[in-house]
């Protein structure tokens, strides 16, 4: 048992224990152990078991526990309290908004036990007659069960993509040699994902009777030419069935968006699908370019395919540095060295290190004294690693009123700044607005950060006019960040082909808190491609010698040159 999970389960451990009213001073301990093991930077497998005992935060009895979670993979304590909690507490605890506390008041003064009551209750204002509750705690409880209850059968494309590839893989050898292919939204890399769809050469009765064989298969409905399958529970499959003749048009059907195929066929393009030997078959016999399915979305890429304009489209070996990542100095698993030396290791030119601005108290924030130190480290690391480059910059939280969390001198010092929203997220537009927009004019801010401040399936955004953003980064040259953190995708692709018109530059960022976070470029990438982002306008696409030049003009640009 890792770390996390030892982490995860005393955090776990502590709600449970605040919502059944035992001991705070005893739930605060198993909290405290739990915040001080997440950030150790040793598996405590590693660490010898009397100096367990030793580490700041752990006591007798949470020593105890991870002794126990390290030889059996387990936590008694854990399970007892897990034993006598109803599953719809379980649940209730996944909402936003909702302490331990008031969750304890709801189950034991309501006696709601489940999702749906306590929806009812909010509907039938039951909450309100709780002491700590009002109308506005009330209203956020419920909008928050709501978009709990949309999205709880929804992935993250990176949650799926490998057992989507894995199943067509099972499927191509089952049903060898008749043709199978991943179809629909995950053939598109759409950023979520409602269910995997595969299209199969073989009659619906001859799938059935395979699939039903399958471990972990449950067929939930059945018609003339698909069936519709739960694959261990929690995700849905659906089979598209077609004679073999027939798979390349099938294909090409199941595979676009409602609004492409609607675009495509008044764009005269239905009479060629129909026996078409191949979807490249189609693209030509209608006068196009090969459209690639992660565009096939019902934009512009039809007039583009005719016109012979389509992108070049972004590819994750064009990635050519790391911008935006985070190092033990605030928040992040590694230190500066090992998170520069794992970029140099994978090829990558230059680390772009963004440690938290020090209003960031929570993720450990640099103060002016450690920005100033962390430079004085880097450029120590510059000479041992040349020509490999570690650029100074920080993640400064864009400040409620829409300064950023360092005075100019300080800020002069780096060389880029990404600038984005941390605190205070609950917003209106216009107040949203006024600060980023405040922050978009400070001449030192040179990529806004996860524009909206979302997490997918868990956190909508705060309200922005994206135009205006766009525009207004057009207008004081600021790059925008594509987050390509899997949860955040923060700028969301169909905003990209705006911000390229405008002729801003994207930046493909991992934020990587880890040197395991690098990889999740390929996501970005991944959204990058579905908004026509090309290699020459992506920032983390330029050599070392390229953003160095960049960063020289830029400053110049904004007289800020120190």
């Amino acid at each position: 048992m890792d770390n996390y999970s030892i982490s995860d389960n005393f955090s776990l451990l502590s709600k449970l224990m605040d919502i059944h009213g035992e001991n705070s001073f005893k739930a605060k301990s198993f909290a405290t152990a739990a915040f001080t093991i997440e950030k150790l930077p040793s598996p405590l497998k590693d660490i010898p078991r009397e100096e367990i005992f030793q580490l700041k935060g752990i006591g007798e009895s949470t020593g105890k526990s991870i002794l126990e979670m390290l030889d059996t993979q387990q936590c008694s304590l854990l399970n007892h309290y897990l034993e006598i909690t109803p599953p719809g507490i379980l649940e209730i605890m996944k909402i936003k908004g909702l302490g331990p506390k008031k969750i304890a008041t709801i189950w034991k003064e309501l006696e709601i036990e489940s999702m749906g009551e306590l929806l009812y209750a909010c509907n039938e204002n039951r909450l309100m007659l709780l002491k700590g509750f009002g109308a506005k705690t009330q209203e956020s409880v419920r909008q928050n069960i709501e978009f709990y209850l949309a999205n709880r059968h929804r992935f993250l494309f990176a949650e799926v993509a490998a057992i989507g590839q894995e199943l067509e893989k099972q499927l191509q050898e089952l049903f060898a040699p008749a043709a199978v292919s991943l179809s629909g939204a995950f053939r598109r890399n759409s950023i979520i994902i409602d269910e995997i769809e595969v299209l199969i050469a073989a009659p619906v009765a001859t799938v059935q009777q395979q699939l039903a064989a399958l471990p972990g298969f449950t067929l939930v409905t059945t018609n003339d030419h698909n069936l519709l399958w739960t694959l261990d529970e929690k995700i849905k499959v659906v089979t598209h069935s077609c004679a073999p003749a027939r798979f390349p048009a099938t294909l090409f059907a199941t595979t676009g968006a409602p609004a492409f195929i609607d675009k495509f066929n008044a764009a005269g393009g239905a009479a060629f699908i129909h026996d078409a030997p191949s979807e490249e078959a189609i693209f030509s016999a209608a006068g196009m370019d090969f459209i690639p399915p992660f565009l096939r979305e019902g934009a512009n890429e039809i007039s583009l395919a005719r016109a012979h304009q389509l992108p070049q489209v972004i590819v994750p070996e064009d990635i050519k540095g790391i911008i935006h990542s985070h190092s033990n100095w605030s928040d992040g698993e590694a230190s500066l060295e090992e998170m520069a030396l794992a970029a140099k290791a994978q090829g990558f030119q230059y680390l772009v290190i963004s440690d938290h601005s020090r209003t960031a108290f929570y993720a450990n924030g640099l103060s002016v004294e450690r920005v100033l130190e962390q430079h004085t480290l880097i450029e120590q690391l510059n000479k041992q690693l040349a020509p490999f480059r570690i650029f100074k910059s920080i993640e400064s939280d864009i400040l409620n009123d829409g300064a950023l969390d360092y005075p100019d001198e300080i800020l002069s010092q780096f060389d880029l700044v990404i600038a984005s929203v941390h605190a205070n997220l609950k917003m209106t537009e216009e107040k949203a607005m006024s600060r980023l927009l405040k922050a978009i004019e400070n001449p030192y801010t040179t990529i806004l950060g996860h524009m909206t401040g979302r997490l997918l399936l868990s956190r909508n955004g705060y309200p922005v006019n994206h135009k205006t953003i766009i525009d207004a980064c057009a207008a004081n040259n600021v790059a925008i960040e594509l987050n390509a953190h899997p949860r955040r995708l923060d700028i969301d692709w169909t905003w990209l082909p705006y911000a390229l018109e405008k002729k801003v530059l994207i930046s493909i960022d991992p934020d990587a808190h880890s040197i395991a976070g690098f990889k999740d470029i390929h996501y970005g990438t991944l959204a990058a491609q579905k908004g026509g982002v090309t290699k020459t306008n992506n920032l983390s696409s330029y050599s070392v010698d390229m953003l160095s030049e960049y960063l020289h003009q830029r400053k110049q640009q904004k007289n800020i040159l120190l």
